[in-house]
């Protein structure tokens, strides 16, 4: 067996900055610390910081007064930071940059009288953050066939936004089927899908070609994980995407295979590790790990928390 082990793989900048924001919190300030949602969606990351006294909660409410509450990678509605504000907690924002940049998008088009269409998936975090800093002006749309019925002529200001963690190839699709169907519409001068969101689905796609089978780690709800098993497969190679070794099916290998291993941008490297462990004591696997681009991105940790923490 050979392993072919992808890079980039693993954290982003932002999942970097959430996770060390909330580790500095309960530094400073002791536990519990309260957690809006998931810091970021990784079931080990989340089972870390609970052994560690965070305490993830689904609703504002939840949480006692004057607490310490951060707000996930993912970002808020402003009805959130509001609530916070109300119940006097100590509120630290971890949104991930690249977020809070459509965020500032959304409401520059509504204030210039934009319909807004978001193109992303219903229910996730990041798009209920999103829709919420402008909700009157939002339409969500999940596939090309979704574009066909919305309720918009040719004398609509349509502008359009993504969500950070779509797969690149569902976004373009539904894109030009906007762009076909109301030439007026616009969009933001850059890509709103994220820079590692977009190197980890190119390392899949250069790199699966050359392998039999794909191991992707990452949790179910991770939107950018669940793309990078669905780019395999849609290369028809067998993808599997699984939280750690715990769940490798034996039954998915003959021990001739080359296996690609890569990772969502929330997922741990030592999840990757365990793997690459699991597959050498049973295959006698070779590794070989394949760079396709160096990351370089680094986002500070929120203003609250450098100002808790002072000069360096």
């Amino acid at each position: 067996m050979k392993i072919l082990l992808a890079s980039p793989r693993g954290f982003c900048a932002g999942v970097n900055m959430a996770i060390e924001t909330l580790e500095t919190a309960i530094r400073l300030y002791g536990t519990p610390v309260y957690v809006y949602h998931e810091i970021v969606h990784n079931k080990h990351v989340v089972q870390r910081f609970t052994n560690e006294g965070a305490v993830f909660v689904d609703a504002v409410e939840e949480v006692p007064e004057g607490a310490v509450l951060l707000f996930s990678a993912h970002g808020v509605a402003p009805e959130v930071r509001q609530l916070a504000k109300e119940r006097k907690l100590r509120a630290i924002d971890a949104t991930c940059p690249l977020v809070t940049k459509v965020h500032l998008e959304a409401i520059k088009y509504a204030k210039a009288g934009y319909r807004l269409i978001l193109i992303g998936h219903e229910g996730h975090d990041e798009v209920i953050g999103t829709m919420g800093q402008v909700p009157d002006a939002f339409t969500l749309v999940e596939t090309p066939e979704e574009v066909d019925s919305l309720p918009f002529g040719p004398d609509d200001k349509l502008a359009y936004l993504t969500q950070t963690t779509l797969s690149v190839d569902d976004a373009s699709r539904i894109i030009n089927r906007l762009k076909a169907t109301f030439p007026q519409i616009v969009g933001p001068p850059k890509d709103d899908i994220c820079y590692a969101t977009q190197n980890r689905q190119e390392a899949v796609r250069m790199l699966s070609d050359d392998a039999n089978i794909v191991l992707v780690l990452g949790s179910q709800n991770s939107s950018n994980s669940q793309r990078l098993a669905e780019l395999a497969r849609e290369r028809t190679i067998p993808a599997y995407l699984i939280d750690g070794a715990e769940e490798i099916d034996p039954a998915w290998f003959s021990g001739e295979e080359t296996v690609l291993i890569t990772a969502g941008a929330s997922a741990p490297e030592q999840v990757v590790q365990d793997c690459v462990q699991w597959l050498q004591a049973r295959y006698d696997a070779t590794v070989e790990e394949r760079t396709l681009r160096e990351e370089e991105v680094y986002f500070p940790l929120p203003k609250e928390i450098r100002q808790a923490v002072g000069p360096a």
